[in-house]
């Protein structure tokens, strides 16, 4: 029996035993646990972090193996919030610690917040106040002892709803808050150890205002390995310009980024990663050089990007097509020379190179290789300002489009492209061919139309005074160049023509050279040696005015910059070096004129001189600088409107000894044309006449040979004009002198220079020999007269003057030939008047009178003892003829050469005057008496 009653109460005591120890279990979970772990965390908070923390209620249950947490607040030293969250729930796996797992089927976290702040040092809070709460022993810790591998932990469901995480960059001068909202993540089935029935899946979801990260895949965390794909999107430029500001020389003002890729990534012995399908698209990027800008340089509708992959075991990046939309970029040169977009740079080099290090060697030693499968361009703009030229340049290339073929590491491939743009300022280009990176070569099919030459004004004007009006220019080729030997050679063939020119001088709204069109086909222009060989130029209406200013200055003369410049400097030759030959070596087959014209005004004069040449038609052939060579002109043309000119000759080679040989005949051109210069250089205007002239002109380098004849008809002088560089000499019996009977002058006046002194004038020689002329006419009119007329062999000097027999009205031996000779240059020269002043020298003539009267008065037999004592009687004034003998004897003489004249010679009797009768001849040589003749003019 009582063994009976103690059998019966063993199972009921370990009932009240387990309901003892359920109970016990049960308020600890329930009660204990709670109570506990509320009291603790705050206390944990604050000795671990140095934070206050707040929970507002603990749940937990023992029995399902859940905890909750509900609204947990913590704030830093500084009173203000650092951590939180709504709700934490955590369900563990009752079943798996059996298997010796910790297993969670459920960690919930709801409305999570997290303050994290980046400070000065680039440490964070955290860090900070870790530190501050566990200072840094006086020995390093021994690190514990690795037991072989991570606990066993299994999470069958993980989730973060709705989280908030404010970041604050507090280490620059500016500081920032990104708050992430919401922050969501979900997270199935992670093992710490191999599994073989499944990965994990995770995705991830945070958002910065409109910018998000999106990221999901697979997930096993031994061996560490993923997969899946991450999209970043939306991603503002105020994101990154505030990350990537230290190392962006830039600033950015707008834009978006959004990238994505799926990846696969592994991490053992070595780390694996590799991408594909990835794509990058960057939308309305806009920016600055700097801060201070007024405005972005570059502007970006869409850059994108397809097909982007990475191979780290490879070594290898491929990317798609690049796709840039109305891309609007500003680029300007400073009057330094320095490109606004590499100053930025070339400043951040050092830096650049001091970080870098050696990492082009790092790595396997194999080499990285990449690829692209091409560039496509269109719809943009770029803008270049160039601040080097005085004036500055601004040119915009519209609309353009780029296309490529795939580029590669291999940059010895040909890459094709195609390039096509617009000017702002008027014109089209294109450029299709294919481009070798390394070594350089390039080759391109080269086309421009319609490109206006007015946008190029400013560098135009560095090596010439030329605005230019209009003019378009346009061009078709193909251009090679090779750089794979120094120095770059390359060539480019092909045709250009520019149309509509016109240009003047900066300062002048004349026009100063013109045209409808210059063709120039072919071209062969090699650029080392610089060689240029030019088959036909064919030059339509041009149109020059050439002016000599009052400053005696002609505008071509102010075309070229003298200005010296360290650049000019640079072009000397080298010491040592030689002669080297011309540093261009040129050949134009022929340049045909069509229609062309020149006008030329002289400003000097008062009035001013003009005149002009058009109507030129003709060819050049044959122009080069290098020998051998031969060309020809042959040039026609109207001169004055009336008057017609002809070039004809032969050129020797440009630039060398060789004889240039040009003739140049002009007729019927007017004389009055020429009254300015007739008017400064002899002091008369010209009232008619007709110019010819045949000017034969030789050149060798610079040595000029040139004989001018000058052929006047008819010319007739004028009123009188005041001029201080009119000659003081008689002009108009100079004209006289030269001008024949039928009232032409003509004349040759041999000139010789040298053409590189800028003093020498080819115009102002000739004038000035002519003028030289005309004074040596008037100043020795017999000289000239004899120099000029055929006068039977008798000098100037000697046609000047007639001999008496002394005493007589007889002329001496061979004096009635100078007299026919004399009365026909006189009838070749009706203009010229012949003064006869009637001379007696008195003792020659006195003693032949005494002889005579002597003789005639019966002494006919008279003895020299006789003669030499009346002789010394009249020379001593002892004894005298007749007062009007010897005045009726030098009017005789007058009379007796006026009757030869007139009578025998038939020179009119207006050209014949008789002076007052003199006592002043003289005796020649022979004992003729000579009677002196003067020329004057009417």
């Amino acid at each position: 029996m009582v063994r009976s009653r103690q059998r019966s109460h063993l199972p009921r005591n370990l009932v009240i035993a387990v309901l003892v120890l359920v109970a016990l279990y049960a308020a600890a979970g329930f009660l204990l646990l709670p109570w506990w772990l509320k009291r603790t965390l705050p206390e944990q908070f604050e000795q671990q972090m140095g934070w206050q923390a707040t929970v507002e209620d603990i749940r937990s249950n023992p029995f399902a193996l859940t905890l909750e947490i509900r609204n947990l607040s913590a704030v830093d030293g500084d009173d203000k919030k650092v951590l939180g969250f709504d709700d934490l729930f955590v369900n563990l796996g009752f079943f798996q610690f059996f298997k010796g797992i910790v297993g969670f089927q459920e960690i919930r976290l709801d409305e999570p917040y997290f303050r994290l702040d980046l400070l000065k040092g680039n440490n964070v809070n955290v860090a900070r106040d870790w530190q501050q709460s566990h200072p840094a022993p006086a020995e390093p810790a021994q690190p514990a002892s690795s037991s072989g591998g991570p606990p066993r932990l299994f999470f069958q469901k993980l989730a973060i709803n709705g989280g908030e995480m404010l970041f604050r960059d507090l280490s620059g001068e500016k500081p920032a808050e990104f708050e992430v909202r919401p922050l969501s993540l979900a997270l199935n089935d992670l093992a710490t150890w191999p599994r073989e029935d499944g990965d994990s899946n995770y995705y991830l979801l945070a958002a910065l205002g409109s910018q998000t990260i999106e990221w999901q895949g697979d997930l096993t965390v031994t061996p560490v390995a993923s997969s899946g794909r991450l999209r970043i999107a939306d991603v503002s430029y105020q994101t990154l310009s505030h990350f990537l500001a230290p190392y962006l020389p830039y600033d950015l003002r707008g834009g978006s980024v959004t990238v994505s890729s799926d990846y696969q990534l592994s991490v053992g012995d070595s780390v694996h990663l590799a991408t594909s399908n990835g794509e990058l698209s960057l939308k309305d990027l806009a920016v600055a050089l700097d801060a201070s800008a007024d405005k972005p340089q570059l502007l970006t509708g869409q850059i994108g990007v397809d097909q982007i992959g990475f191979d780290l075991d490879a070594r290898e990046a491929k990317v798609g097509k690049v796709t840039i939309t109305n891309l609007d970029l500003g680029v300007r040169r400073d009057a330094d020379g320095q490109i606004n977009w590499l100053a930025p740079l070339s400043q951040s080099e050092g830096a650049s190179q001091t970080s870098t290090g050696d990492t082009a060697s790092s790595g396997s030693g194999r080499p990285f290789r990449w690829s692209i499968t091409g560039i496509d361009v269109s719809e943009s703009n770029i803008r270049w300002r160039d601040e080097v030229p005085p004036e500055g340049v601004d040119l915009a290339l519209q609309g353009i489009s780029l296309s490529t073929s795939p580029l590669t590491d291999n940059l010895e491939e040909p890459v094709r492209y195609s390039l096509k743009a617009s000017l702002a300022s008027g014109g089209n280009l294109s450029l299709d061919g294919q481009v070798t990176p390394a070594p350089f070569t390039l080759e391109a099919a080269v086309s421009g139309s319609d490109v206006s030459l007015n946008a190029f004004e400013p560098y135009v004007r560095q090596g010439a005074n030329l605005a230019i009006a209009s003019g378009d220019l346009s061009l078709d080729g193909n251009l090679d160049l090779d750089a794979q030997q120094q120095p770059l050679t390359g060539t480019f063939s092909g045709t250009a023509e520019v149309s509509k020119l016109s240009v003047s001088l900066p300062d002048s709204k004349d026009r100063l050279l013109s045209w409808q069109s210059l063709r120039l086909a072919p071209i062969e222009y090699n650029v080392s040696p610089a060689r240029l060989e030019i088959g036909t130029v064919t030059l339509v209406q041009p149109v020059a005015n050439v002016v000599r200013g009052t400053d005696a200055i002609h505008n071509v003369e102010r075309i070229p910059v003298t200005a010296s410049s360290p650049a000019a400097d640079t072009t000397e030759t080298p010491s040592g070096s030689g002669d080297s030959g011309p540093g261009l070596i040129f050949r134009i087959g022929e340049v045909q004129v069509d229609n062309g014209s020149v006008a030329y005004t002289d400003r000097t004069l008062d009035p001013a001189f003009t005149t002009s040449l058009d109507e030129l038609n003709g060819s050049v052939t044959g122009i080069s600088n290098i020998p051998p060579q031969q060309g020809k002109v042959a040039l026609k043309g109207r001169i004055g409107q009336v008057g017609q000119v002809d070039f004809d000759g032969t050129l020797g080679t440009l630039g060398t000894d060789d004889t240039t040989k040009v003739t140049l005949k002009a007729d019927n051109l007017s004389l009055p044309a020429l009254s300015p210069y007739f008017g400064r250089y002899l002091g008369y205007a010209v009232d008619s006449g007709k110019l010819n002239l045949n000017l034969d002109y030789n050149i060798a380098g610079p040595r000029i040979d040139a004989s001018n004849e000058v052929i006047m008809d008819r010319l007739a002088l004028g009123r009188t004009v005041a001029s201080d560089q009119a000659v003081k000499a008689p002009v108009k019996l100079g004209l006289a002198l030269l001008r024949d009977r039928k009232g032409v002058i003509e004349v040759d006046l041999p000139i010789s220079g040298d053409l590189s002194n800028p003093d020498f004038s080819v115009g102002q020689v000739v004038m000035r020999a002519f003028v030289n002329l005309l004074v040596k006419a008037a100043a020795s009119p017999f000289s000239m007269l004899g120099s000029i007329a055929d006068m039977a062999g008798f000098s100037g000097e000697e046609l000047g003057q007639v001999g008496f027999v002394p005493g007589s009205i007889e002329l001496a031996d061979g004096e009635s030939k100078k007299l026919a000779a004399l009365g026909s240059a006189l009838q070749q020269r009706p203009d010229l008047l012949l003064n006869i002043r009637g001379s007696v020298a008195p003792e020659a003539d006195g003693l032949a009178l005494l002889r005579d009267k002597l003789t005639n008065g019966g002494q006919k037999n008279i003895t020299e003892e006789q003669w030499k004592q009346a002789r010394e009687a009249y020379l001593k004034g002892e004894r005298s003829l007749p007062p009007e003998a010897l005045n009726n004897l030098a009017r005789d003489r007058g009379l007796a050469v006026r009757k030869v004249l007139r009578d025998t010679q038939d020179v009119p009797e207006d050209q014949l005057f008789l002076l007052d009768p003199a006592q002043d001849a003289g005796v020649n040589g022979s004992g003729a008496v000579v009677v002196p003749f003067r020329l004057d003019v009417r």
